[in-house]
């Protein structure tokens, strides 16, 4: 599989693929009718298709195959704040997809940056993502969440806070285990506020260290991605 395309709307053995998409398929790459393409639609299948019908600014593709892709366990989650230049989030968005990472919500705190996102963009930059690792299952991005709301939410098995707090703290990857569903919040360049530690701690999340330099948001986010996957 060289090139995967995305299409989330896949009805009756059809494809219909966005302007964009279609744009990359017809005129980039220069595929006819009758030629085949693979799909993902971002829920975890891949297609084998053919290019059935095409126009100026769609392609319509018929569904010859669909297959489950491999489901990476256990899940994770990561509630991080948004960087004030978004290319450096973006840059967290896409390493992370790449990785693998089941779900992102941008975390609004006390001390953020940056209090709004254009989440159409950063969907894409998911999208971009997933297709260039060739990966089936597109990470959900929640919207912005006061970091309250989160807190009160939370229903994973293994809840991580990182901060760096006055005392030691064990590293999060002596805590995650085999098979647990995991959420870790990254807070902003500011770290968490007393009060938010606070909370989060009353509401079952254990404090961890990412190692002892300190580290941006985007770094920090990708570490505790990477040390999902390794443990």
């Amino acid at each position: 599989m060289n090139q995967l395309f995305y299409c989330p709307d896949i009805q009756e053995g059809f494809a219909r693929l966005d302007e964009e998409e279609s744009r990359h398929l017809l005129v980039v790459l220069r595929r006819q009718a009758g030629d085949r393409l693979q799909l993902t639609d971002g829920k975890g299948f891949f297609y084998e298709a053919e290019i059935a019908e095409t126009g100026k600014k769609y392609a319509l593709a018929r569904i010859l195959e669909r297959r489950p892709a491999p489901q990476p366990a256990p899940a994770l989650h990561v509630a991080i704040a948004p960087t004030k230049q978004i290319e450096r989030f973006e840059w967290f968005l896409e390493k992370a997809t790449e990785i693998g990472i089941r779900q992102i919500t941008p975390l609004l705190c006390r001390r953020s940056e940056r209090n709004n996102i254009r989440h159409d963009r950063l969907e894409k930059v998911l999208v971009s993502a997933m297709k260039q690792s060739l990966q089936a299952q597109m990470p959900l991005l929640a919207p912005l969440t006061p970091f309250n709301q989160l807190i009160a939410s939370a229903t994973e098995a293994g809840r991580f806070l990182a901060w760096c707090a006055d005392e030691p703290l064990p590293h999060l990857k002596t805590l995650l285990r085999p098979g647990m569903d995991t959420l870790v919040l990254i807070g902003p360049e500011g770290d968490f506020a007393p009060e938010e530690v606070a909370l989060a701690l009353a509401n079952g999340f254990a404090g961890v260290s990412l190692g002892a330099t300190r580290l941006r948001t985007e770094t920090a986010g990708l570490l505790a991605v990477a040390a999902q996957a390794l443990s």
